[in-house]
């Protein structure tokens, strides 16, 4: 276990996430506290941080300690800032999706994925409304050396359009959530390819790289091989010893590593309102263990769109 001088790293499991004390992300960080604060973020894959109180623009700077920021495809950004987004369900909302609530890593729908989120709790429901993560590395661990095998040699195709499409869930769909401003596109549609093991291009670490949100199928497998291998996989990466489950508070943020975890925003505060701000941080193409190839299929000019949507 790592030992920290200027934090204070509580684990929350032996898999995955940590709160941390001692750090003011209203105020310039030394160069110590960065470094120790990105240590433990590779570390645990998810650390959490009660009780700050930030602008727009210290959220921001709390953001670029982990790289640069990037927009979110198909969702408004707050006015006058384009690099976060209110992540919103009102009170009279009931009975809805809420945002993120299906397992997921973020914009895996990308060439060049999230590389980490920061999520900034400005109101939360007094009871409920937690999040839960999944440490895909530790559930790659646990699987035989066989398996391992053959899911290297496997590539997943991922897309926004369940999500995001003018056919999507958010598309105006009387059961998706309305105070969230979706902006549906055929562009969501785009196919993109990624391994479905990846190496962390910072620890060397495997982790398995799908989800049951953007993941569609696997290539060139038939559509009951596919079904079969994603839905044994995605049972597998949330069994309890991989997840860890936060409880919310005002001002309370995470900080989560895209490249090795999965999340979801759990839907159980009908009545209650929960109003967060996130920040995004680019990423790269995942590299497979023994080659990688990313590619767009579909349209060109959706593939356009998806590789440059995580720009500002």
């Amino acid at each position: 276990m790592t030992t920290y001088e200027t934090i204070v790293v509580r684990p929350l499991t032996a898999n995955i996430g940590a709160e941390i004390e001692g750090l003011d992300l209203s105020k310039p960080l030394d160069n110590r506290q960065s470094e120790e604060l990105y240590r433990a973020f590779l570390e645990h894959h998810v650390v959490f941080l009660r009780g700050q109180d930030m602008t727009p623009e210290q959220h921001m700077t709390a953001g670029r300690l982990f790289g640069e920021i990037c927009g979110i495809p198909f969702v408004k950004s707050v006015e006058g800032y384009p690099e976060i987004v209110e992540i919103v369900k009102e009170a009279e909302e009931r009975k809805t999706y809420n945002f993120g609530g299906n397992w997921h890593t973020d914009m895996t729908f990308l060439e060049e994925p999230a590389k980490a989120s920061v999520l900034y709790g400005l109101e939360v429901p007094p009871a409920g409304g937690d999040t839960k993560f999944a440490a895909t590395a530790a559930a790659y661990d646990a699987l035989s050396p066989r398996m391992q095998e053959i899911l290297e040699s496997l590539t997943g195709i991922h897309t926004g359009g369940r999500s995001y499409g003018k056919s999507g869930k958010f598309a105006g769909s009387k059961t998706s959530t309305k105070s969230m401003q979706i902006d549906a596109s055929d562009d969501a549609d785009a196919e993109i390819e990624h391994p479905i093991v990846r190496v962390h291009p910072e620890t060397g670490r495997k982790a398995l790289y799908v989800n049951p949100n953007y993941t569609l199928r696997i290539k060139d497998l038939a559509e009951d091989e596919s079904a079969a291998i994603l839905n044994f996989l995605y049972a597998h990466m949330v069994r309890d010893e991989f997840t860890c489950r936060f409880q919310w508070t005002p001002g309370a943020v995470a900080i989560w590593d895209n490249r090795v975890t999965m999340h979801r925003a759990i839907n159980d505060y009908d009545g209650a309102r929960r109003v967060m701000h996130r920040v995004t941080i680019g990423g790269d193409r995942p590299v497979a263990a023994a080659a990688s190839a990313i590619n767009v299929l579909k349209s060109p000019d959706a593939a356009e769109t998806a590789r440059s949507s995580c720009t500002l």
